[in-house]
Order: structure tokens, then C-alpha cells, then sequence
């Protein structure tokens, strides 16, 4: 009678209803999990293993600049264990991100790129990679500050950067960081190591307009401001009055010698706009400033 109680138990409570968080989780996993793959470089003394997305199920596939770093072609294995060979048509150190194209099955599975503009701190967001070599892991936690800047392997800082929680470790790098509802809002970039929780994901919109660059110039044109740019609200009555959008973005920090103490640009100045186009945002700054440059609009 205890055994027959005891498995009508285990019955009960496998049939139980997911509790939201953990539906959130699953579902998101669920559906960007079989877009995931693992990135085998086998190049020099810094080839290793990472992660990546497939973007278009033609082949187009994105990860980190520092996973293929240096290499041409590069391994990749699938979610359902098939492997092929990936040729790197785009690599951005500025961004940290590369673009690569693959032949793929027909039918593969492929994640779409939401709006990094609409997260929020506190939002709850997942993170899917092969950390440490162990295939498909999936850990959740919150988005715990937007607006980062992270210094990249070139010395040059990537701007509004993504913080999170949600674990990366070595050999998530290049991984999606997902919504709840799916689309991938970050690619997953770095951790630091002596701290707990500490990790760091380039945004999806940074990400669209590097993949746009590629696709059209095999590489990302752009002007250098060499500032430290952080994404800030506006006061909403400061934004009606100069008609400039409710984000713009604040200078952290001036780069001595840079384009921007020549321009007049200092520590504090908050650019609303690039001559008649909006700056809501330091992922739209870096979109502008490509192949051209315009006069700034600021306030101080």
C-alpha cells in the first residue's frame, strides 16, 4: 500500500501546473534552445570553444568577435548534434560580435532579434549557452542595470551594454540573452571573474545594425567620437521643450586626444541629436555614426 501511495503521489505532483516563473523560463528556452549552437575555433593559441544563434535559416549565424578571433572558418554543432563548417563573413572587436554563414539542414530552427530598447531593470531575461563545454545550458535571472559600457579585447569601450545576472560563464560567450516572450534582446559577452553575478550581454539593437553593416560592406564604417556614452531619460518637460525624444544620451567620459574635445564635446554634455536625427539612446549614436559624421545637437 506505501509503494502504491507513494507513486500516486509522485503522479500527482509531476502533473502539477508549472509555476509562472518556471513556465516563463521553459517556454523561452523552448523556443530559442534549438537555435542555439556551439562554436568550435580551432585557430592559434585563443582558439577554444563558444557559443553563437542562427539568425536566418539560410545559414546566417551570430556570435562574439572574441569566440572566432582571428579565424576564418570555424566548427560549429548544432542543437540536435549536427556539425558543419562556418565561414566568418563579418567581424566587429569594436561591437564584439562576428557574423557567420554555414550550410545548414533545411528546417533549422532560427531566433529573431527583438528590441534591447524595451527591457527595463528588474526584467526577467534568459541566458542559453555551452558553458565550460557542457551543451544547451540554460540559466534566468534579471536585467540588473542597462546603459554599461564595457571595454573590448581592442582597448575601445562598447557602449550600452546590457548587466544581468543570469550566469555566463566561459563558453557562453556569443550565446542569446532572451525576453520572456522569446526573441533574443542581448548577445552574451562577458563575465567577471572574481565577482558573482556580474555578467554582461551586447544589445539586440547594437546587434541589427552590426549584422545590416556586414551584410551590405562586409564590415562596420563608422566615426569615432571616442567618448564613454551611457543611455539616460529625459525629464519629460526637457524633452517636450526641445521636442527631443524621452532617452538621449549622457558623456561618462572624454577620450584625451579624441574627434570629441576637438567638437567641443566634454564630460556631462547630453546629445539629444546628430543634426536632424533623433538620439534616443547610445545603440542609436553608434548607428549614426558610421559612415559619416553630422553636428551634434547637446545640451549642457
Amino acid at each position: 500500500m506505501r509503494v502504491v501511495t507513494d507513486q500516486l503521489a509522485d503522479r500527482r505532483r509531476s502533473e502539477l501546473p508549472l509555476d509562472a516563473y518556471s513556465r516563463v523560463v521553459a517556454e523561452a528556452a523552448d523556443r530559442v534552445g534549438p537555435a542555439e549552437i556551439q562554436v568550435e575555433n580551432r585557430v592559434g593559441p585563443r582558439g577554444g570553444f563558444g557559443s553563437g544563434m542562427i539568425l536566418a535559416g539560410d545559414g546566417l549565424i551570430l556570435t562574439n568577435s572574441h569566440v572566432v578571433s582571428a579565424a576564418r572558418r570555424v566548427r560549429i554543432t548544432l542543437s540536435d548534434g549536427t556539425e558543419a563548417e562556418a565561414e566568418v563573413i563579418g567581424d566587429d572587436p569594436d561591437t564584439d560580435l562576428a557574423l557567420l554563414r554555414a550550410g545548414l539542414p533545411p528546417g533549422t530552427k532560427a531566433a529573431s532579434l527583438g528590441d534591447s530598447k524595451s527591457l527595463r531593470r528588474g526584467h526577467l531575461v534568459v541566458a542559453i549557452g555551452n558553458p565550460l563545454g557542457f551543451e544547451s545550458t540554460v540559466t534566468a535571472g534579471v536585467v540588473s542595470a542597462l546603459g554599461r559600457s564595457l571595454r573590448g579585447r581592442n582597448g575601445r569601450l562598447i557602449d550600452d551594454v546590457i548587466q544581468t545576472d543570469a550566469a555566463v560563464n566561459p563558453g557562453s560567450s556569443g550565446g542569446p540573452l532572451v525576453s520572456p516572450s522569446g526573441e533574443v534582446v542581448g548577445v552574451n559577452t562577458a563575465m567577471v571573474g572574481r565577482a558573482q553575478g556580474l555578467c554582461f550581454a551586447v544589445p539586440s539593437n547594437t546587434a541589427r545594425f552590426v549584422l545590416a553593416a556586414f551584410l551590405h560592406h562586409g564590415r562596420v564604417r563608422r566615426a569615432h567620437l571616442g567618448i564613454v556614452a551611457q543611455t539616460i531619460p529625459l525629464p519629460r518637460s526637457l524633452a517636450v521643450a526641445i521636442g527631443a525624444e524621452p532617452w538621449a544620451v549622457r558623456i561618462g567620459e572624454v577620450e584625451l586626444g579624441g574627434s570629441a574635445p576637438a567638437g567641443g564635446l566634454r564630460a556631462g554634455d547630453v546629445i539629444v541629436g546628430l543634426y536632424g536625427h533623433a538620439v534616443g539612446g547610445a545603440d542609436v549614436l553608434i548607428r549614426l555614426l558610421d559612415a559619416e559624421t553630422w553636428p551634434l545637437q547637446r545640451i549642457r
